[in-house]
């Protein structure tokens, strides 16, 4: 007994000056640290000073049935545009619009405006099976058209609207407006071609909303109007993933869809995913309506850039974290880790593509650039398995 005594009092001594001893040590000799953290710098970015755009052009709109035309109308004047007039076939949605804009002229007919030789340009948030050929009629007038997105909701439409566009000549934009309208996703941009994360392989955009049915039209819920949510939303991520990638060829290679949580419209479908690829990256894309109420905006959008040096998130809308407002952005990499926020970042968009309009340029985006993201949201609509639930 008493040896086996001495043993272990032995023993415990080794054991507690070995503690001892190991606290000594640095942690990272054991990685004890991995999972230890700092608080990224933090980078505030204030607006540069910028001179006044040097084109202007004269633009209209025809169909206000989305209230993203508001952005659209408000980049394209930011961008040198000056609104002349507005048609809309649905007379209770011009009030709100002439407030905003009381000095724009309510065009009696869509033909007002196509017959205008001064209008250079014309924006549409119509219903969006009605965009495509709209779109038709104003490259066919000798003008150029800006699209809300899905700005094409079938094929049939795409092919014509390519057909068309090649045979005029004119630029047929669709405002992605989760990059193109976001400050975040600009700044990531410029960090993603500046060489901050490397190589990028892997995009992942995860694109909530919230449903308040109460709050949508009929066509909303019609998937050959509205287009699907794959078409529809799922446009703003295949968008993403061409221009974070740098590809100019891509393929899905999944998608699916389903209604989890909207009986009263069983053609609907409240969610989506698809998996793309390009020869040199791959991507992975989410659409969903189930941002709960509790959340302070309509969705927790947030895109994840994978590069070989580094990876970029953005929390476009909302932090739950506890950050204020929205244009987060995280950037981490072999040198360092940094939040920025984006509120200030100029948006460029409406200033390029009203360059475009009257120097015949694509700085905006390129027209092959537009259609492979809308060709690809088309494919995984049509092509989606369908969830029975």
């Amino acid at each position: 007994m008493e040896f086996n005594r001495r043993n272990f009092l032995r023993q415990s001594l080794a054991t507690a000056a070995g503690i001892t001893a190991t606290t000594m040590l640095p942690n990272n000799l054991w990685g004890m640290d991995l999972h230890q953290s700092n608080y990224p710098e933090e980078i505030i970015l204030k607006p540069g000073k910028r001179a006044k755009p040097k084109e202007s052009i004269r633009f209209s709109v025809i169909g206000l049935n989305h209230g993203h035309i508001y952005g659209m109308v408000a980049a394209l004047i930011g961008g040198g545009g000056e609104l002349v007039s507005v048609y809309s076939r649905e007379p209770e949605l011009l009030p709100n619009f002439t407030r905003v804009y009381p000095n724009v002229k309510v065009a009696k007919s869509e033909s007002e405006i196509l017959d205008n030789n001064s209008i250079q340009l014309v924006a549409s948030a119509g219903i969006p099976v009605e965009r495509a050929p709209l779109g038709i009629r104003v490259m066919k007038s000798g003008k150029d058209y800006m699209s809300d997105k899905p700005g094409i909701v079938t094929f049939d439409q795409f092919k014509e609207v390519k057909k068309v566009q090649k045979e005029t000549k004119r630029i047929y934009s669709i405002m992605y407006s989760e990059r193109l309208g976001n400050p975040a996703s600009v700044k990531a941009g410029e960090l993603v071609q500046a060489g901050a994360i490397g190589k990028v392989v892997q995009t992942v955009g995860l694109g909530p909303h919230r449903m308040r049915p109460n709050s949508r039209p009929d066509w909303f819920f019609d998937p050959e109007k509205a287009g699907g949510i794959l078409c529809d939303i799922g446009s703003h991520q295949c968008d993403q993933f061409l221009f974070y990638t740098n590809s100019k060829q891509a393929e899905v290679s999944l998608s699916q869809e389903g209604n989890f949580n909207i009986p009263d419209y069983p053609k609907y479908m409240d969610f989506g995913d698809m998996n793309v690829r390009s020869p040199h990256a791959i991507g992975y894309i989410r659409i969903d309506w189930f941002t709960p109420d509790g959340l302070s905006t309509w969705g927790d959008g947030r895109t994840f850039i994978l590069g070989t040096e580094g990876y970029i998130e953005m929390r476009k809308y909302a932090d739950i974290a506890g950050r204020e407002g929205g244009n987060h952005l995280f950037l981490v990499n072999q040198k360092e880790t940094k939040y920025y926020d984006c509120s200030k970042v100029h948006m460029p968009y409406g200033e390029q593509l009203v360059s475009d309009v009257v120097n015949r340029t694509e700085t905006a985006m390129t027209q092959a650039h537009c259609f492979l993201a809308t060709e690809l949201a088309l494919t995984a609509q049509k092509n989606a398995y369908r969830l029975n639930v």
